[in-house]
């Protein structure tokens, strides 16, 4: 009897071990997600953005921001080169940024943003009948 005890607790312990795996991937939607809580005085916004000559805009459904020039501005503009076919569409974004209003005096939108992080780049929606093209 008392071996009987003995290989039923023996195996209750081996089965009630858990076999985890740890794995050291990084999960980007989970890394979004925080960027998305973070209090630091970042806002995220997700909009259409464009980058033509010296001025860049950052487009939202309800308002329309100038964007900074500076070193982010130039990595998002690599990151949106691919999904351009001509050099003045506009690529759907999330980026998180610093919104502080525009000097006085100056030409431009109310709001400027300057990008703090890229968090995504999109396909722009090939469908959309809101282009509007010049002939020559």
């Amino acid at each position: 009897m008392k071996k009987f005890n003995l290989i039923i607790f023996l195996a209750l312990a081996i089965f009630s071990c858990k076999n985890e795996t740890k794995t050291n991937e990084v999960n980007l939607e989970e890394n979004r997600a925080k960027s998305f809580d973070q209090n630091d005085g970042l806002i995220t916004i997700k909009g259409d953005f464009v980058y033509f000559g010296k001025a860049a805009v950052l487009q939202t459904s309800n308002e329309i921001y100038g964007v900074v020039i500076d070193d982010n501005l130039q990595l998002l503009e690599k990151q949106v080169k691919p999904y351009k076919k001509e050099a003045t569409d506009m690529v759907p974004v999330t980026v998180r940024v610093r919104k502080f209003k525009k000097p006085e005096g100056e030409e431009g939108w109310p709001f400027r943003v300057e990008i703090k992080e890229i968090l995504k780049v999109e396909t722009p929606n090939t469908d959309s009948k809101d282009v509007i093209k010049l002939a020559k």
